[in-house]
């Protein structure tokens, strides 16, 4: 440890409640700046002293997800998906709950994109994210149009790539096929 440093350089320090706001603007910069994993430190940070901050939490869904597109870090993705999941249920109200899952689904979808995921199970996710929006839309303000601008994005991503499903395996009913030997 460097002389100069006091007390255990691995041990988090807490930052006052007074800071939250100028923290809060700072996790928005560093999202916006591409280094979502400074805004989830931030977020983290926030949520340390004030757990139900709305801002902060809102923030961290956003800055997690950021990172769905960079699958090339794999580790622990699945973990990051249900951390995610965790979060949305701290979301004050129905609209911003289905709001954000659209968005982590939306996000994930995309990540999948990038490692040339079955296109089915892309558009899946897609598809589960524009239920998801289309509820949200239901519920927001009519000048809040966010939800329909991301339904639009997922509708442009399934047009772009050509997304689509798995053609249907043929029924088969068993119930035609009996015992009896066909006349000869």
């Amino acid at each position: 440890m460097h002389p100069s440093i006091e007390g255990n350089m691995n041990q988090l320090r807490a930052i006052s409640v007074e800071s939250i706001p100028r923290a809060i603007a700072k996790a928005e910069r560093y999202r916006l700046l591409n280094e979502p994993r400074c805004a989830e430190s931030i977020c983290r940070d926030i949520l340390a002293v004030d757990a139900k901050n709305q801002d902060a939490i809102k923030i961290l869904i956003l800055a997690i997800t950021d990172q769905f597109s960079s699958f090339a870090d794999r580790m622990g993705v699945r973990e990051r998906k249900e951390d995610v999941e965790s979060l949305l249920s701290h979301l004050p109200d129905e609209y911003a709950r289905r709001y954000y899952t659209g968005v982590m689904l939306e996000r994930w979808g995309k990540g999948l994109l990038g490692v040339k995921c079955d296109s089915s199970t892309v558009l899946d996710m897609l598809e589960r994210a524009m239920v998801e929006y289309e509820a949200a839309d239901k519920l927001a303000d009519p000048v809040n149009q966010d939800a329909v601008l991301r339904w639009n994005t997922c509708v442009r991503l399934i047009a772009r790539y050509e997304l689509k499903s798995k053609p249907q395996e043929p029924v088969i009913h068993l119930e035609a096929f009996d015992d009896e030997v066909p006349y000869r």
